[in-house]
């Protein structure tokens, strides 16, 4: 018999992304582009049920044949309820949970059954949408005003220039996004970004920059004065940086690549330096489901190493009287607070203000870890 239309593309996608090595947004986004036949009600069809099956493939896979096909997984979804299970006395707890046994037992160790519950619990939960407003451009209420009776909206809890989209719809098309007024970043991040309380006239690195999402969210209290260098061992991240920093109107960026030659001029010169370190990706479980099942623990020794290489890297470039902060989106104490007390002890620093962090909740934010160090 012929499968109905949607389910015939949501077994194609999930069998062809078993197949190759991209993460789950990029393969799925390129599967849409390459089937253009496929609807929005079918794109978010496919997309939400694809996240679904993800996040709870430990509990389905315990519940269905040892040849764990994906038409197995989906001809089990319309009897499946995952909370009929959390209370089954033979179940192990990370089999309820559909969490690696490894990672289950590292967050027990940290914090406890009862909270780790809760913590796989949020990221088995869809993630909320949440942009920060480009306060260069334009202001959160006026945009809040704009959109009022377009979709439904609130401002964040306590990102300043934070907004939450109560349902999904596709950002980049909207002219706002494209004149640069906002940028798509979980309430957690922007927090993050506000450790860096730099000002106009400063120098400041932002050493693991990727495409830029923590540069366009500190950005704007520079006014464009000064300078803000980004600097990734990936080249084609830094590429994204520069169409965002160009569509976001800010001037005061220049890339910074790894053998550049002005590397020495720069040395002991930055008022602030951004380390958002590699690290597992364990806070944004939620927005990353394939993750977690690629995460072991030789994974976490071996990026608690690059963490170490990375910052003594990075403070070399910080003044004497300057500020480094250090982040992740991990919520293990492996790559945060062990990590900040390692860094403290080695090079002699001392923390400012207050250690932020955020945990994954459903509605809520991602989990992020920073800390401002100096001299």
């Amino acid at each position: 018999m012929k499968k109905p239309f949607r389910e015939h593309h949501l077994i194609q996608l999930l069998d062809a992304y078993d197949q190759q090595k991209l993460p789950l947004d990029l393969f799925i986004n390129l599967y849409f582009r390459s089937h253009k036949a496929l609807g929005s009600k079918d794109r978010g069809y496919i997309a939400e049920t694809t996240y679904f099956l993800i996040r709870w493939q430990g509990l389905i896979d315990h519940l269905i044949s040892p040849s764990r096909s994906w038409q197995e997984r989906v001809n089990l979804l319309s009897n499946f309820n995952w909370k009929d299970y959390q209370n089954h006395p033979d179940l192990p707890a990370h089999i309820k949970l559909s969490c690696p046994e490894n990672l289950y037992n590292l967050l027990v160790q940290s914090y406890g059954p009862e909270r780790t519950r809760e913590l796989c619990l949020a990221n088995n939960s869809a993630a909320p949408t949440t942009i920060r407003v480009n306060s260069l451009k334009t202001e959160r209420d006026q945009l809040l005003e704009q959109w009022r009776n377009l979709y439904e909206v609130i401002p964040c809890h306590y990102a300043p220039t934070g907004i939450t989209f109560l349902k999904k719809i596709n950002f980049y098309t909207l002219p706002e996004f494209k004149d640069g007024l906002f940028e798509v970043q979980d309430e957690g991040s922007q927090l993050l970004a506000d450790l860096i309380q730099c000002s106009p006239g400063q120098l400041v690195l932002d050493f693991c920059a990727g495409a830029g999402g923590k540069t366009l969210a500190f950005a704007p209290s520079m006014q464009n004065k000064g300078q803000i260098f980004l600097h990734d061992v990936r080249i084609h991240a830094l590429q994204d940086a520069k169409k965002r920093l160009r569509r976001a109107g800010i001037q005061n960026a220049q890339i910074f690549l790894a053998q550049d030659p002005k590397q020495k001029q720069l040395k002991k010169k930055m008022d602030w330096v951004l380390v958002d370190a590699p690290c597992s990706g364990t806070g944004t479980l939620r927005r990353n489901p394939d993750m977690k099942w690629k995460f072991n623990l030789e994974m976490v020794q071996r990026l608690s190493g690059q963490q170490r290489t990375i910052f003594e890297k990075a403070l070399s470039f910080m003044k004497p009287e300057g500020r480094i902060v250090y982040s992740t989106c991990s919520v293990l104490p492996q790559e945060n607070e062990e990590q900040m007390h390692h860094f403290m002890k080695t090079y002699n620093l001392k923390i400012e203000g207050s250690i932020f962090q955020s945990f994954p909740s459903e509605g809520g934010m991602d989990g992020f870890f920073g800390v401002v160090l100096k001299f």
